[in-house]
């Protein structure tokens, strides 16, 4: 089960915040018991690149055999 600041990976586009299929990002919060997250998503300049609520259904945990994300993500600010 996701919790509060485990790295996940998305596994569907977000577009309305301009995110893909992969992304790697923490979960900040939990909402309604794990249904849903609330996850920060890090530029390389370590500023936030966004911050969503995404469904649980749409994260999966990162797993050591992930290659290290590539996607440049930029800051929001």
């Amino acid at each position: 089960m996701l919790q509060e600041l485990d790295r996940i990976v998305l596994t569907e586009d977000l577009s309305s915040v301009r995110l893909k299929a992969g992304d790697v990002g923490t979960i900040v919060h939990a909402h309604r018991g794990g249904q849903a997250f609330e996850v920060e998503f890090l530029a390389p300049d370590g500023n936030t690149a966004a911050l969503a609520t995404v469904p649980a259904s749409r994260l999966r945990p990162v797993a050591a055999t992930d290659p290290t994300p590539a996607r440049a993500l930029e800051s929001v600010g």
